[in-house]
């Protein structure tokens, strides 16, 4: 099943994708779907393809983000496989829809692109064992964890770089992970192009921590609902790692796509 979060005259509904439109669930988002012990999976109203996309989930209560999780790019950066994950935070304001723009803020001269797997919670986990963790997962989208490289490195902390205002597509749909090869370890082919380029190509198969993983020790520190997003982490490729650096300017468009679940198409403008 193909979940999205459309926006209409009346407000966002969420919506399942058919080969005939986006036929709403009567529910006002996707992350509200998810809360309900009763999920409808028929619906009314059919609203067009090309109906406008919000975040998938537009108000998640967490969005944590995995640094440093593919194996191919640490092993070729020379650093040690990681023991546990790297872990720091989103919040709700920082996301923006499938085609939206990516606001570059003027208090930033580095913005980079981080193609990313996304996981969203179906379920309420803590302490999760690996049974419960699979069963937790709802499915899967697609991020783009766009960063303020110059504001993430100001400290040793990187929330402040993370998290600006307007900056993070999250969609265009939540798959979930009967329709993907390896359910819930997915292994996909993910890529991103920056004005037509392919900056990023990698295999989500590549992980360090898999979802499952991540489930568990996230669930470890705080208990995980219906509608947090996880994002696991983006192989190499980024602009901040080029000689010479390369970012994003106004104009530019970031293309970030995951095969078996979309495509977001981003132009970058100054805010």
């Amino acid at each position: 099943m193909k979940l999205a979060t459309i926006r209409t005259g009346g407000g966002t509904r969420a919506a399942r994708l058919t080969a005939d439109g986006y036929v709403d669930l009567g529910c006002s988002d996707v992350g509200d779907l998810l809360a309900r012990t009763d999920r409808p999976t028929a619906g009314g109203t059919v609203h067009p393809v090309d109906a406008g996309l919000a975040p998938v989930v537009p108000r998640p209560g967490k969005v944590l983000c995995v640094g440093l999780n593919y194996r191919t790019h640490i092993l070729e950066m020379g650093r040690d496989l990681p023991e546990h994950p790297t872990l720091f935070a989103k919040f709700a304001e920082a996301l923006i829809g499938a085609r939206d723009d990516i606001q570059l803020a003027p208090e930033s001269s580095a913005v980079d692109w981080e193609a990313e797997l996304a996981v969203v919670i179906g379920a309420t986990v803590r302490r999760a064992s690996a049974e419960e963790a699979e069963r937790a997962i709802a499915g899967f989208t697609v991020m783009n964890d766009v960063t303020m490289r110059d504001w993430q490195f100001r400290t040793k902390e990187w929330l402040q770089g993370k998290t600006f205002e307007g900056t993070t597509p999250l969609g265009p749909v939540l798959v979930t992970p009967d329709e993907l090869p390896g359910g819930v370890r997915p292994r996909l082919a993910i890529t991103c192009r920056v004005d037509g380029e392919i900056v990023q190509k990698a295999d989500t198969g590549d992980l360090v921590f898999d979802p499952v993983d991540l489930v568990r020790y996230a669930s470890t520190i705080l208990t995980l609902r219906p509608g947090d997003v996880i994002a696991t982490g983006t192989p190499g490729g980024v602009g901040h790692a080029r000689k010479p650096p390369r970012y994003l300017s106004d104009g530019t468009t970031v293309v970030t796509e995951i095969e078996g679940i979309g495509r977001l198409e981003n132009t970058a403008r100054t805010a």
